[in-house]
């Protein structure tokens, strides 16, 4: 009998662990790849292709493709297979409005509740966001998305909502693409200002005043790609990976 190698045992479930492990690294991989614009929007995901783009058998990218499909960045089709979610404005819109509405009644909660556990972990957040961020360089763009992300997330860690938490999580996954196109636009906006208000208001327990920052934040993207489009901008062509 012929060996098999490991994508096969781990793809016939013969190896748990590394059958996992396989379906983070490759789901990784897959979904970088579509923030980043290298596979684009509308685009057809053929499970062949990516077998051996990733080199993993077809049940690992299945897995990877299921999630990416639960975050709405992938759209499973029925038996036409798997497509790169569009993007538009409308859907934008909407993800945004909702985004406000939830993230700042977290914030406001959060703001309330938070205890010097909380505002100890957002000032090491905030200022580990700002030694990246004054100014943002390319080469630090990785180190600075998880350093936003971290800020974030202390922003809203005491709101005592989980289910808060987890419908945040999943928009701000779905509004990452855009916000990687805008960030291809180098507008110069002044992100770092725009968390520093968020952060002094928070900090000195102004929930209302930090939802306001926070909403003009988030706002933000949209309102630069919204206009980007309309002035006839190809998105595209201006975020090349």
């Amino acid at each position: 009998m012929a060996k098999k190698s490991f994508i096969s045992l781990v793809d016939d479930g013969e190896d748990g662990a590394g059958y996992r492990t396989l379906i983070e690294r490759t789901y990784g991989r897959l979904r970088e790849d579509i923030l980043n614009g290298t596979l684009q929007p509308g685009e057809k995901l053929l499970v062949e292709h990516l077998k051996q783009r990733y080199e993993v058998g077809s049940g690992t990218v299945r897995e990877a493709l299921s999630r990416l499909v639960s975050e709405a960045i992938v759209i499973a089709e029925g038996q036409r297979g798997f497509t790169v979610a569009p993007i538009s404005i409308d859907d934008l819109i909407d993800v945004t409005n909702v985004r406000v509405g939830v993230e700042t009644d977290a914030l406001r909660a959060s703001v309330r509740q938070g205890d010097d556990f909380w505002r100890h972990r957002l000032r090491l957040a905030y200022e580990q966001l700002s030694a990246l961020e004054q100014p943002l360089h390319d080469e630090n763009i990785r180190r600075w998305e998880q350093a936003n992300a971290a800020f974030h997330a202390a922003l809203l860690s005491a709101c005592g909502s989980p289910w808060a938490l987890r419908v945040v999580q999943q928009l701000t996954q779905h509004a990452e693409r855009y916000r990687r196109y805008a960030i291809g636009l180098h507008t110069g906006r002044d992100v770092h200002t725009e968390h520093q208000q968020i952060f002094e208001a928070a900090i000195a327990g102004q929930d209302a005043r930090a939802a306001l920052a926070l909403e003009a934040h988030i706002r933000g993207t949209p309102e630069l790609i919204v206009n980007a489009i309309r002035s006839g901008k190809n998105l595209f062509a201006i975020h090349e990976p």
